[in-house]
């Protein structure tokens, strides 16, 4: 990779990585969409911070999750569905138009929709994996 390249990713990595310990303290900033940008921009850049973001001890087996197996558990999938509604809640109040409240709206379910149909636990039993 040159070295132009690795510095954008590496940069993008770092803010991301900015942003998710942001999210990891307010309520509505997400934290995991920006950890998974993350370990994308440093699996490209760098795959020993890719390394030390999959072993972190609180977030590592999410990503792990995640890439392995398309895993979003109950707790994150609950905790995105009331951020996405109280964030639709806001938009709705603040700009109180009906066109903006249903364009974010309507994203905001489709998202929902995709966040809660991947699976939550990894499969049992021998064979699948």
């Amino acid at each position: 990779m040159r070295r132009p390249q690795r510095l954008l990713l590496l940069s993008i990595g770092y803010a991301s990585l900015a942003l998710a310990a942001i999210g990891a303290v307010l309520p509505l900033m997400p934290t995991t969409v920006f950890l998974l940008i993350a370990a994308w921009c440093f699996g490209r850049a760098s795959p020993a911070l890719r390394e030390r973001l999959r072993s972190h001890p609180r977030f590592g087996q999410s990503l792990r999750d995640w890439e392995e197996h398309g895993i979003i558990g109950r707790r994150a999938k609950r905790a995105a569905t009331l951020a996405m509604a109280a964030s639709w809640l806001l938009v709705a109040v603040a700009f109180r138009n009906l066109m903006v409240s249903t364009v974010a709206g309507a994203c905001m379910a489709a998202v929902c929709a995709f966040i809660l149909t991947r699976p939550s636990h990894r499969p049992d039993g021998p064979g699948q994996t």
